[in-house]
């Protein structure tokens, strides 16, 4: 018998100025404490900021270059087999990697500390669409640990 609840999918919601699923999720995961015309504001500015400088056609180029650089392709995930705990490197879906990737960059974008919220969400976007940065340098540590681990992918299942 399952042991968790069945994960339903949701109605996927586009945002407001460039009909993009992927900004309207940037938005939800900016979003603190129900706030969203706030997250949505700092998001538009950060995007704006980002594209400042560059001669991109679409505004959303540098975002979804960003997205693209920040994926996972692997990752580990701890196994238990006949008491021994392992990390086994997995494939990450589609979506789950994206879902990581927009994590990291906002929590890098947090964790710089007194800068303006859209200002530091601008240059870890632009960080990452240039593959540097801390979501980028995140991925990588994944894929290493996850080469690292290659010796257990026998135990995937």
């Amino acid at each position: 018998m399952a042991r968790r609840k069945r994960v339903y999918a949701k109605p996927t919601t586009r945002d407001a100025r460039y009909e993009s699923q992927l900004v309207a999720r940037l938005i939800s995961r900016v979003m603190k404490s129900g706030k969203k015309s706030t997250a949505e504001r700092i998001v538009y500015a950060a995007i704006d900021r980002a594209n400042e400088g560059t001669e991109a056609v679409d505004p959303l180029e540098v975002v979804n270059r960003a997205v693209e650089n920040a994926k996972p392709r692997v990752e580990v995930k701890s196994r238990r087999v006949g008491g021994a705990t392992y990390q086994v490197p997995l494939e990450v879906p589609i979506d789950r990697s994206e879902s990581l990737a927009m994590r990291w960059i906002i929590t890098a974008a947090r964790a710089r500390r007194g800068v303006p919220m859209h200002v530091a969400l601008s240059n870890e976007i632009r960080d990452a669409a240039t593959n540097q940065g801390s979501a980028v340098r995140k991925k990588d540590d994944v894929h290493k640990m996850a080469q690292a681990n290659r010796a257990f992918a026998h135990f995937r299942w």
